[in-house]
């Protein structure tokens, strides 16, 4: 119950930032260039996220303080890069939403295919970690700690999804 309570937490929050972040795009048809409000959006997106991910993974998982001194500050590393790839991806995001009325197929073609490439990224990204995590947790509880954090990226991934025009 307490698992499904902070998970369903973690939605609301994320539906929240998702809003907001729908309502700057269609209060601003066109930004300029020099104009970059998707910044500020990622920068207050990454940051609720960031602080809802490691508070729903520290509910979920009990860490003695050794393992706990070793774990947090590499799993804020592990969240830098994964970032990385969500700040890429929202600004794809925002590229295509901008160029929607007069996308071509050269145009969907890029949109589809970074979808496939943050796919691999966050794939490899967590390989890449769960072994880091595995040194220091254990198999079991660092599986635990990437099904947490693999079941809130899809719902923040069918969140963005969400919000993407499809093609015509």
């Amino acid at each position: 119950m307490r698992n499904t309570l902070a998970f369903a937490a973690a939605v609301c929050l994320f539906n929240v930032s998702a809003i907001a972040w729908t309502a700057t795009q269609q209060k601003k048809p066109s930004p300029s260039p020099a104009d970059t409000p998707i910044e500020d959006v990622l920068k207050a997106v990454r940051s609720d996220l960031q602080s809802d991910r490691a508070d729903i993974l520290a509910k979920n998982m009990t860490l003695n303080s050794e393992i706990a001194a070793k774990f947090w500050p590499m799993y804020k590393d592990y969240q830098v890069e994964q970032n990385a790839i969500m700040d890429e991806q929202l600004k794809g995001i925002q590229r295509y939403i901008e160029s929607f009325d007069t996308l071509d197929d050269a145009g969907a073609m890029g949109l589809i295919t970074a979808h496939f490439n943050r796919d691999e990224r966050m794939n490899a990204l967590r390989q890449k970690w769960f072994g880091e995590f595995q040194k220091v947790l254990g198999t079991k509880l660092a599986v635990r700690a990437m099904q947490i954090d693999r079941r809130l990226s899809l719902v923040h991934q069918i969140q963005f999804a969400a919000r993407i025009p499809l093609a015509h």
